[in-house]
Formats: structure tokens, C-alpha cells, sequence
């Protein structure tokens, strides 16, 4: 199998080639990333030399450069985790949101359809259901709430999602799509709240919380959610959606006062800001229908996964402290310059 694997230098796109990888050595995974502020090549530095696996920095609104890649490696699926992710991104510069998640999830189905008809997975989020109000704890996402988009970001992914299945029904595109709650782990971008926490402690820095901080989400470690993708590819059913949860509802201040508990750390460095602009209470999702129909639960819970995180963090300064200097930009140049 030959898979096309789009944002594979961001976060979970990372993740997700290192796990098919180790899962399947025999398949060749072709990365197609712009390398946008939150694409770090050197995320994947591991695997640059390997046989089974190629990198082309290319944006997925390209038409041209996308129909000659497809053209020329002829994959037998795409899983799209190309986005603009950051909501208060989002809220400051809609337009970019809009063009990468909708637009380019466009021209990579037309490709799907132009060279073969090809399988296509669609990463979405959670956040396309809107937010549940804190006293309610027995409400969840399912896979028929309706969709109450908050943000711009939330609002293109939603709409990328509406033209996935609108292709299904117009085209017959063999698609899916998967919606996730929040992810954590090993090479996650700082400005994210995890590992903002994790480096602002270990260099005694304020920890800023939106409000006072009582938002709740669903927590997934990464690796979980790429076996979730993997088994919604090779099992799932054609033009379904599948929710993927990590049963792991936390606090925001309850994760930030964790973090500062594993690091000896003092609670004072924690400072309320402003809240977000449309912030969303809470996010829960309910997974039945992935456990039901494909045998997935989250293996990984939030007291183990994130001490597993924090030591990764501890570890891997060299990853970090390269992209808070920004120093990471000139990895592709560097890598590239004599190939």
C-alpha cells in the first residue's frame, strides 16, 4: 500500500507515520506537507533516510502540484490532517482557515477521483459539535449531534467535513472521517496548552489559563487516536463518521496544577488572562460506534499519559527549544540543501 499522508510534519500527522511505520513496514507513506509555522521537519528526522518513506513540502490548495504527485505515486489512500488548527489563530485571521481546510480538502478529493477513485480518510475534530454545559455530565457527543460550530476554525472544519460527505453522495468517493477530542503527547507545538505548561514551568515562566480555567476536555494521547485512524482505514465503513474519545474529561486548571505538581513546581506561577473569545465549556465524546463496530478503546489514561508526556518534554529540549528560538524553519533548508 502506497499511502499519501498530508500535515505529516505537524503533530498527530507525525505521529501517525511513525505508528504505520512500526505497524505496517511493508507500506510506503508519502508525506505532503507546507511546512507552516506549526510543520517542523525535524519531527520527522527519524525517518527521512527510510526506503518506505518520502517527504515533499507542497500545500494541499496546490491543484497542480497535488494532481503531479498523485499522478506520479499513484496512492491506494489519503488521510488528510493538513489544517489550521489553533482556534485563537483562527479568530484573529479567518481567511487562511477557510482556504486550507475546506478548499484544499477539496482539490485532494478531486484528486482521489481523477487518479482512481481513491480511498480517502478525512481528521476532523470534535469542536465541530459546538461545546456541553458543565452541568450536565451525562451529555456526550455522538455521532448524530448536530453540528453548532464556535469559531472560524471550527466552522472550516465543519464545512470540510460537509463537502467529504457530499462527495459520498455526488461522486461515490470512498471517504470517511473521524472526529477526535484532544489530543496530547510527544511533539506537540507549544503554543498549545500541555506543553506551553510543561516549558513555561521548567523555565519558572507565568503559566497563563483562560478565565478561571474550569473548561473541560476529552484528553486523548496521541498514539491512541493513529491505532483509531488505522483500524477506521483498513475496517471502517465507507461514508461513515467515527468519534474518537479518550474517556479522559479534565479541568484546564486541574492539567495545569498536575503539571506543576510533576515538575516541584509552585502553583503561583499560574496567571488568569482573559478568556477566549467564544470559548467552549466542555467537550466529551462518546465512542461506541468505533468499540462497537471496530473493537477500539483508548488504551492510555490521562495520570499515565501525561507523566509519559511530561518526560518526553524533559527529554527532547533540543526539539522544543529549537522552535520557541524558531531556529526549526531552517531544518528543511538544511536538510534539502545537498539532496
Amino acid at each position: 500500500m502506497t499511502y499519501i499522508v498530508t500535515g505529516g510534519a505537524g503533530f498527530i500527522g507525525s505521529n501517525f507515520i511513525f505508528y504505520m511505520r512500526s505497524a505496517h513496514p511493508d507500506d510506503r507513506i508519502v508525506c505532503l506537507d507546507k511546512l507552516t509555522y506549526a510543520g517542523n521537519l525535524s519531527t520527522l528526522k527519524s525517518v527521512m533516510d527510510d526506503p518506505h518513506f518520502r517527504f515533499v513540502k507542497l500545500d494541499i490548495c496546490d491543484r497542480e502540484g497535488v494532481y503531479a504527485l498523485f499522478e506520479e505515486e499513484k496512492p491506494d489512500a489519503v488521510i488528510n490532517f493538513a489544517a489550521e488548527s489553533h482556534v485563537d489563530r483562527s479568530i484573529e485571521n479567518p481567511s487562511i482557515f477557510l482556504e486550507t481546510n475546506i478548499i484544499g480538502t477539496s482539490v485532494l478529493m478531486d484528486a482521489c477521483r481523477i487518479f482512481g477513485n481513491i480511498r480517502y480518510h478525512q481528521v476532523s475534530t470534535d469542536e465541530v459539535y459546538g461545546d456541553l454545559p458543565l452541568d450536565r455530565p451525562d451529555l456526550f457527543f455522538t455521532e448524530e449531534t448536530p453540528i453548532h460550530t464556535s469559531s472560524p476554525y471550527s466552522s472550516s472544519k465543519a464545512g470540510a467535513d460537509l463537502l467529504v460527505l457530499a462527495y459520498k453522495r455526488t461522486y461515490g468517493l470512498p471517504v470517511t472521517i473521524s472526529r477526535c477530542s484532544n489530543n496530547y503527547g510527544p511533539y506537540h507545538f507549544p503554543e498549545k496548552l500541555i506543553p506551553l505548561m510543561i516549558i513555561n514551568c521548567l523555565h519558572d515562566k507565568p503559566l497563563p489559563v483562560y478565565g478561571e480555567g474550569l473548561n473541560v476536555r476529552d484528553w486523548l494521547y496521541v498514539e491512541d487516536h493513529c491505532k483509531a485512524i488505522d483500524l477506521v482505514l483498513q475496517k471502517g465503513r465507507i461514508g461513515e463518521v467515527y468519534n474518537i474519545g479518550g474517556h479522559n474529561e479534565m479541568r484546564n486548571i486541574d492539567i495545569v496544577r498536575l503539571i506543576c505538581a510533576e515538575l516541584h513546581k509552585p502553583e503561583s506561577l499560574i496567571t488568569h488572562v482573559t478568556d477566549r473569545k467564544g470559548h467552549d465549556m466542555r467537550y466529551a465524546i462518546d465512542p461506541t460506534k468505533i468499540h462497537n463496530e471496530l473493537g477500539w478503546l483508548p488504551e492510555t489514561k490521562f495520570e499515565n499519559g501525561i507523566r509519559q508526556t511530561i518526560a518526553w518534554y524533559l527529554s527532547h529540549e533540543d526539539w522544543w527549544s529549537e522552535i520557541i528560538s524558531g531556529e526549526y524553519q531552517n531544518y528543511y533548508q538544511v536538510m534539502y540543501a545537498n539532496r
